[in-house]
Formats: C-alpha cells, sequence, structure tokens
C-alpha cells in the first residue's frame, strides 16, 4: 500500500520497459495466461500508478526496492498466488486494502453490499457492526462513506484482525469515524451492542463443494472464512438468530449470500419472527446475491 517512487537517480535503476518484459518473459514461462498483461499490472500495482502507466512511461527508471518487490510478485504469480496475494493489495470501492492470504480478497459483489447499506440508511446514524470482517473492507468503506455514529468490525480469526486493523491505521486520515475492532465468534463480542446496522459477508460455501472451486480460491484463501456448516448455511443462520438481541427496533440486517442459496436465506429471515420487510437484490450480473430485512 506503499506509494514508491520513480526517480532517475535510483542506486541500481531499471528502466520501466526492461522491467516489464523481465517479468513479461518470467510469467510466460510458468504459463500465466497474458503475460505482458500481468508483468504490467504487476508494475503499476507495486507503483501505485495507473495500468496505463508502464507503458506510457518505458523508459522510466524504477528504484531498487520496487524493482525487488516486483519481482517478488511476479514469483508468486508464477507459482499460481492470485493477483491481490502476489502483489499484496487489493482495491474495494473508494480504498486500497492491503490482503494476504489471512484474509479473504475483496470482490466486487461485496461493494455492491455496501451500496445497499449507504443506500438503506441513507444519512443514517447509530452504529454498525460487520460480523466477520476479514481484511475490514466493508467496516472502513462504511467508516469511509457513511454518517454513521460509531462503526464496529468482528472476526473470529485474530490474523483477519491483524490485517484489518493495519488498514483502518493506514486509512485512518479519511475514516469519518474510527473503526473498532473485536475479536470472537460473530456477535458474540457485541452482545451488548445495539446496532442500527448489521451487516455481514459470512462464510457461505458449503464443505462438499470446496473442491469445486477455483484452484485460485480453493488453494489460497483462508477456509475460515469461506467453508460453513449446515450446507453452507450455519454462519448466515447463527446471525440471524445472534442479530435479534442486537438490532434497534427498524434495525437493518444485510448479507451477502450464495446465489443458489438466497431464497433459503431470505425464507429463514422471514421465518424467524424477528424481521419483516425481507428483501432479495441482485449483482451486476442479475443473480440472487443479497438478503436485507429490517428487525420489528
Amino acid at each position: 500500500m506503499k506509494r514508491i517512487s520513480v526517480r532517475a537517480d535510483a542506486a541500481t535503476p531499471a528502466s520501466l520497459g526492461a522491467l516489464v518484459n523481465e517479468l513479461s518473459a518470467e510469467l510466460e514461462s510458468a504459463g500465466v495466461p497474458t503475460p505482458r498483461d500481468e508483468a504490467r499490472d504487476i508494475v503499476a500495482a507495486v507503483l501505485d500508478l495507473p495500468r496505463f502507466w508502464p507503458t506510457a512511461n518505458r523508459d522510466a527508471l524504477v528504484d531498487a526496492t520496487a524493482v525487488d518487490e516486483a519481482r517478488r510478485a511476479a514469483a508468486a504469480r508464477s507459482r499460481g498466488a492470485p493477483f491481490a496475494y502476489a502483489v499484496g493489495r487489493a482495491a474495494f470501492r473508494y480504498l486500497t486494502l492491503a490482503v494476504d492470504e489471512r484474509v479473504l480478497i475483496p470482490r466486487q459483489e461485496t461493494e455492491i453490499l455496501v451500496d445497499l447499506v449507504l443506500g438503506a440508511e441513507r444519512g443514517g446514524r447509530g452504529t454498525v457492526i460487520d460480523v466477520g470482517t476479514g481484511s475490514g473492507a466493508i467496516a472502513l468503506a462504511l467508516a469511509t462513506e457513511g454518517t454513521f455514529d460509531r462503526v464496529i468490525a468482528t472476526d473470529v480469526s485474530r490474523d483477519a484482525l491483524a490485517v484489518a486493523e493495519s488498514n483502518a491505521a493506514f486509512l485512518r486520515d479519511d475514516l469519518g469515524v474510527p473503526v473498532e475492532f473485536f475479536h470472537g465468534s460473530l456477535l458474540a463480542p457485541v452482545r451488548d451492542v445495539r446496532a442500527r446496522v448489521v451487516v455481514s459477508n459470512p462464510p457461505y460455501i458449503a464443505f462438499a463443494e470446496l473442491e469445486l472451486l477455483p484452484a485460485s480460491v480453493r488453494d489460497w484463501e483462508p477456509p475460515l472464512a469461506l467453508l460453513s456448516a449446515d450446507q453452507g448455511l450455519a454462519a448466515t443462520r447463527q446471525i440471524i438468530h445472534e442479530a435479534r438481541s442486537v438490532l434497534e427496533s427498524g434495525g437493518l440486517l444485510a448479507f451477502e449470500v450464495d446465489t443458489r442459496r438466497a431464497s433459503l436465506v431470505a425464507e429463514t429471515v422471514a421465518t424467524d419472527g424477528a424481521y419483516a420487510d425481507v428483501a432479495v437484490h441482485l449483482d451486476l450480473t442479475g443473480r440472487e446475491r443479497f438478503v436485507l430485512a429490517r428487525r420489528r
């Protein structure tokens, strides 16, 4: 996430063009698709510059630190690491977040979940709780873009919380309100809090489905953040149950869910008895991806 300068006086510089050529050859030999594009994107990510910049500035010199970082990223990609893990960062809405194998890579679908919360609570105050925060993406986006009085994030993984806390520290000047982090399972650490919003992208893949996932997910992303018992619904059902005593009357419950189980989640919320106005929302591909409801 640090910005590395491009300068002509580096001690052991390499030109952008030469560096892209070098990385491209390594990626091609490892069988990475579109190796030149990947090499360009790695260099741009390491330098925290737009994707076109390496191509438009081939003669610019890159300092030794950035060269080493780009080479490490290309080596990781050659071993099969997802791009975000290789370069150590991922874009999420208006934020750049540090990510590694301790947390899920933030995805574009989850950006829509933030949109849905902000739209449902336009100008809203009160407390937001992000359950299973991972990298902190949802909590930090809501703390940056929302008008809430308090933003809390929980995670059962101390490793994940370390990543999220690091991201919060880096983004502290952009946050409208500091994010508070609590260690523990789901809503257990915040049972005494009264919240306006409970939002979560919980683990929702069934254990039997693990082998069906792409290798870039199955072999790299943390199983704790991916897999849930009860055909992928255990964590979601537990949050529905626990949120009863946390949400204030009229408060918002918002989930990202497996597209194959959105109707089951909506039915679970509707039959719980504690919620009203249950609605299923679509992702960018038109699939049922999100479930929202209000506490009675």
